[in-house]
């Protein structure tokens, strides 16, 4: 078995100030009652060498030990509410890819 990712990519948003603030003092606190996560990962984007804007301004990376784990975290109602609670920030949109390590 493999861990799994689920990573979350951030477009830029409407008001980056009005994100962050909720990102920290309200998201990333329901975010961090999913059971089961191994750990979390947060980034933020910088620009390119040639001073491109990044791809997303943030993305989460959850970790889970395998896919049925993470499975069985998304299910919670934790997940669920950390999920719902994307649209109440994400004024440039969110994308979820989930990946395996390898």
């Amino acid at each position: 078995m493999s861990q799994v990712v689920v990573s979350v990519m951030y477009n830029a948003p409407a008001d980056p100030q009005a994100f962050e603030d909720y990102y920290a003092a309200t998201h990333m606190p329901i975010a961090q009652k999913i059971p089961m996560v191994e750990k979390i990962v947060l980034l933020k984007g910088v620009a390119g060498p040639d001073g491109s804007a990044p791809a997303y301004y943030r993305m989460a990376q959850i970790y889970f030990a395998d896919a049925a784990t993470m499975a069985a975290a998304m299910a919670t109602p934790e997940a669920q509410a950390a999920t719902g609670d994307i649209a109440n920030f994400a004024t440039g949109g969110a994308a979820v890819l989930i990946a395996q390590v390898v």
